[in-house]
């Protein structure tokens, strides 16, 4: 066995945590993040730095938050003109590659004004689908004499995005993304013609997820919520015209979506275990961001909601880590912590200005001092969140200040920032920064 275990890391893209069936969605069957789970650790409160791709991306491969180089969205020429050298400097890859790594990255790049190669990886493949699960798994099998880094980075179920904009497409780049995205329509089609394979009363009634608890928009909605919205007006059109059903048909859909990228996930496990490396490989499966699936009358990311920010996350390293173990203690980012973790598995020393902290001691049983709190950057403004409660500031619009009991609350309907007894709490809140306490 290597002293250095070979890390594969697996990203799928606007998948909410909720969206495996090891989590106790019935709706949907994920045989392959189910293994991973029950031979690691899944994290149940982990959360992107932002729930939107670009910026999400960028903590991904850097260790950092989107607002250190002044990003918010995925607007990027709007917001930076360079990403500072030496961040692309100090990029997993070149990090990797020095340690005796061989270090490769296929599928979905998505960041801003650089490339994954810009990072110190070798780009493999464009393909994000299928002939990526392929490419991936040929890498792995290859035979070598050092160990292997090697991230995959899938498109669904993103592909999800596709639905109402194509229903009610409203704006030249919604008009063009109709003409353009024949392949995430394809899929769309595909996935939707299932329905006809059902008995109709079946499908509604047991095959077809039913609303959200949370369906309907929350008691003093913050204004930013219909900005947000107004901003690609097919979002509001969805909100307004979708009828229940149709609600219920994107959530199918957005089931199905995941089962294909699982599915594509099992052929990188299967890779490992035809290879005989399974028990020497550290496996990191997470997402960019979530989506909001119907809940409070929205689809698509960006609003800070436990919908979209709130992700996927589990590690496995087998015969070293604990087993089948759900962690609901430690607030873990993906985008501040994976990048830590990773060199604490390399054996690499983790650089003094990441702020994130490795999940490696928690992986294997340990109990290490933590954060008791954790922001999530938005272009709309920020959340902060604890064990119980979490605080969102808007920048600007009515109710643009929002707090939430999480426990009580889990779908964030009802704002207690109004609450004369939380006001001390809402004080502290306030003087938050995104750091490490």
């Amino acid at each position: 066995m290597n002293q250095q275990p070979n890390i594969l890391v697996i990203y799928t893209d606007q998948q909410s945590a909720s969206m495996m069936s090891c989590t106790g969605n019935a709706y949907l069957q994920t045989p392959a993040m189910d293994y991973l789970a029950a031979q690691g650790i899944r994290f149940n409160r982990a959360y992107c730095t932002n729930p939107v791709c670009i910026p999400s991306r960028f903590s991904l491969l850097t260790g950092r938050y989107p607002s250190e180089i002044g990003l918010k969205s995925n607007k990027v020429e709007q917001e930076i003109d360079h990403v500072p050298q030496e961040i692309k400097d100090s990029g997993l890859g070149w990090l990797l590659k020095d340690a005796g790594y061989d270090v490769a990255y296929g599928g979905k790049e998505h960041l801003p004004l650089m490339c994954t190669e810009d990072l110190g990886y070798q780009y493999i493949t464009d393909d994000e689908r299928e002939g990526l699960a392929d490419t991936c798994a040929a890498f792995i099998k290859k035979k070598r004499k050092k160990p292997f880094f090697l991230t995959v980075s899938f498109i669904n179920p993103h592909d999800i995005c596709m639905m109402a904009i194509r229903d009610y497409p409203t704006c030249e780049l919604d008009h063009v993304l109709v003409k353009v995205c024949k392949k995430e329509q394809a899929m769309l089609d595909d996935v939707l013609k299932k329905v006809d394979s059902y008995e109709k009363d079946n499908f509604w009634r047991d095959i077809c997820p039913p609303l959200p608890d949370n369906f309907e928009p929350q008691a003093h909605e913050p204004e930013a919520i219909s900005m947000l919205l107004k901003q690609r007006p097919f979002k509001e059109k969805a909100r307004k015209h979708y009828t229940q059903e149709q609600w219920r048909l994107h959530r199918f859909a957005y089931c199905r979506l995941t089962e294909r990228v699982d599915a594509h996930i099992h052929m990188l496990l299967q890779a490992l275990q035809e290879s005989g490396q399974e028990d020497n490989t550290v496996i990191i499966f997470t997402s960019d961001h979530g989506d909001m699936d119907g809940s409070h009358r929205m689809e698509h990311k960006t609003a800070l909601y436990e919908e979209c920010c709130r992700i996927p996350l589990i590690i496995t390293h087998q015969g070293q880590c604990i087993q089948n173990h759900i962690d609901d203690e430690h607030l873990v980012s993906n985008g501040l912590d994976l990048y830590p973790t990773i060199c604490d598995y390399a054996g690499i020393t983790i650089p003094k200005n990441i702020q994130g902290n490795s999940l490696k001691p928690i992986v294997e049983g340990a109990d290490p001092i933590w954060r008791n709190r954790l922001i999530v950057e938005s272009e709309f403004g920020k959340m902060n969140v604890t064990k119980k409660y979490k605080h969102v500031q808007y920048i600007q619009g009515a109710h643009s200040e929002q707090l939430y009991d999480l426990v009580k609350d889990p779908g964030e309907m009802e704002n207690i920032a109004t609450d004369e007894t939380y006001s001390d709490m809402l004080k502290a809140f306030r003087k938050s920064k995104p750091t490490i306490e």
